[in-house]
C-alpha cells in the first residue's frame, strides 16, 4: 500500500477512574474517490521510453510470411502452466490470469503454449514482471512474427525501437474523454493493414495506483458473433468490411506531427476464422470500419450501430483490468477490441505497446463458433437466441 494511506496506530484514552480499557486501533485514513499521488523524481527510470514523434518517412507494408506459433503449444497448455501458482479466468468467455511465471525467462514449448492460450481466451494477464523489458518484451514479439511499426503514434525516445509503441499520459495531461463517442474508443489495433496484428504485449511501467483508474476492457469477438442469431450471422459471413487510416492520419497532421507511413484502406470479412482455435469470430473495430461493403448505406450505418452496441456494452463479452506497476497483458487482437478507461488523472500512466503482423483476414466456411465448439466439447448448454421464454432478469 502506497506510503501515506494508512496513519500510524493511535490509542485512545478513556479519561478517568482509574478503569484501564484495551487500545483501540484507528481506522484506515480514506477519502472516498481520493488517492495518494505519486511524486516522480527526475530523471524519471523510465525516461528512454517516453514518447518522440520522429520526422521519417517509411514506405508502405507489404505482404509477410506468417507461421502462427500457437499451432506448436499444447493443447492443454502443460508447458506453460507446469511451471505456475495459480490460474483463473475471468469469465467464462474471455481473460485469464496467471501467476508464478517469469516471462523473460520462458522456453520457445512455452511461448508456443502462450501464444495457443491468447488465442484461445482472447486476453492474458501476468502481474509483476520485473524482469520482463523492453527488450524482453520485443524478443517474445518477434518470436511470435514480424513486428509492427505504427505510422502515426509515438515512439520511444531511445533510438531503435521504432516498432514499440508508447502510452504516455503525463500529470498535466487533458483529460480527453469528451472528443469520442464511448464506443468510437473501442478498437482493435490497426485493423486497417492488410495483415492486422495478432499477438499484442502491452506493459505498464508507471500507473495510477490501485482505485485511481486507468483500466483496460478487452471485448470478445468469439462472444460478439456468438451472441447474434443463426441468420444474422449467415448474412455477415456473406459481408466485408472497409477498415481504413485515413482518420487517424489526419488527425495526426491536424496537430503538426509526421504520418510516418501513408495511410491505407483495406477491405476484410466482417467474421472471420482464428486459425489456432478453428473459431468464427467478428471481426469489426468501432474505431476504423468505416462502411459495410455491397449494401444500402442506411443499412450498412445501421449494422454499424448495432454491431457497436454489441462490443461496447455487452457485459458478458468483457474483461476488465485493474493495472499495478509492471503488470502485462497479452491478447489477440484478431479475436478481441479494447478500450482503455479514463478518469485517471492526476495520476502519469506510461505504458509500452509491441505487436506482430499476423496473416491476411479470412474467413473458412466450415469453422465452429466458440460457443458450438465448446458446447459439444463438455456437453454444456447453449443460449437461446430466438427471444422465447419468460425469466427474471439476473441482476
Amino acid at each position: 500500500m502506497a506510503p501515506g494511506l494508512v496513519e500510524p496506530p493511535r490509542y485512545n484514552e478513556v479519561p478517568s477512574v482509574g478503569i484501564k480499557t484495551l487500545p483501540k486501533i484507528n481506522a484506515l485514513n480514506y477519502t472516498p474517490g481520493r488517492n495518494v499521488v505519486e511524486k516522480h523524481s527526475e530523471p524519471y527510470e523510465h525516461d528512454d521510453l517516453r514518447g518522440r514523434f520522429p520526422d521519417v518517412h517509411w514506405p508502405p507494408l507489404t505482404e509477410v510470411s506468417y507461421n502462427d506459433k500457437g499451432h506448436l503449444g499444447d493443447p492443454q497448455f502443460k508447458n506453460l502452466l507446469g511451471s505456475a501458482s495459480d490460474v483463473f479466468d475471468y469469465n467464462p468467455k474471455i481473460g485469464t490470469e496467471i501467476h508464478g511465471i517469469d516471462l523473460a525467462t520462458l522456453t520457445d514449448a512455452q511461448k508456443n503454449d502462450l501464444a495457443r492460450l491468447i488465442a484461445t481466451r482472447g486476453v492474458v494477464f501476468f502481474r509483476n514482471q520485473k524482469n520482463f523489458d523492453i527488450d524482453a518484451q520485443l524478443k517474445l514479439g518477434s518470436y511470435f512474427g514480424t513486428l509492427h511499426s505504427h505510422a502515426t503514434t509515438c515512439v520511444p525516445k531511445r533510438e531503435g525501437l521504432e516498432n514499440v509503441h508508447v502510452v504516455y499520459t503525463g500529470e498535466d495531461s487533458p483529460d480527453l474523454r469528451a472528443l469520442f463517442t464511448p464506443t468510437f474508443l473501442w478498437h482493435s489495433d490497426v485493423t486497417y493493414e492488410i495483415q492486422p496484428p495478432s499477438y499484442t504485449s502491452l506493459k505498464v511501467l508507471t500507473g495510477p495506483p490501485r482505485g485511481g483508474g486507468g483500466d483496460t476492457l478487452w471485448s470478445s469477438q468469439y462472444a460478439a458473433y456468438d451472441m447474434l442469431s443463426t441468420p444474422m450471422q449467415k448474412y455477415l459471413e456473406g459481408l466485408t468490411a472497409i477498415h481504413s487510416a485515413d482518420l487517424q492520419a489526419q488527425g495526426s497532421r491536424d496537430m503538426g506531427r509526421t504520418v510516418r507511413r501513408e495511410p491505407v484502406t483495406n477491405e476484410h470479412p466482417l467474421i472471420r476464422t482464428n486459425p489456432v482455435t478453428g473459431w468464427k469470430s467478428l471481426f469489426y473495430c468501432p474505431g476504423f470500419v468505416t462502411k459495410i461493403v455491397g449494401i444500402p448505406k442506411t443499412e450498412s450505418d445501421h449494422i454499424i450501430s448495432y454491431l457497436n452496441e454489441i462490443v461496447a456494452t455487452s457485459p458478458e463479452l468483457h474483461a476488465r483490468f485493474q493495472w499495478n506497476k509492471d503488470d502485462v497483458a497479452f491478447w489477440d487482437n484478431r479475436v478481441c477490441n479494447h478500450s482503455a478507461s479514463y478518469g485517471f488523472m492526476p495520476h502519469r500512466r506510461h505504458a509500452v505497446r509491441v505487436c506482430c503482423q499476423a496473416e491476411k483476414p479470412y474467413l473458412d466456411p466450415n469453422s465452429k463458433s466458440q460457443e458450438d465448439d465448446l458446447a459439444e466439447r463438455y456437453g454444456l448448454r447453449k443460449a437461446t437466441k430466438d427471444g422465447s421464454g419468460v425469466v427474471n432478469y439476473n441482476d
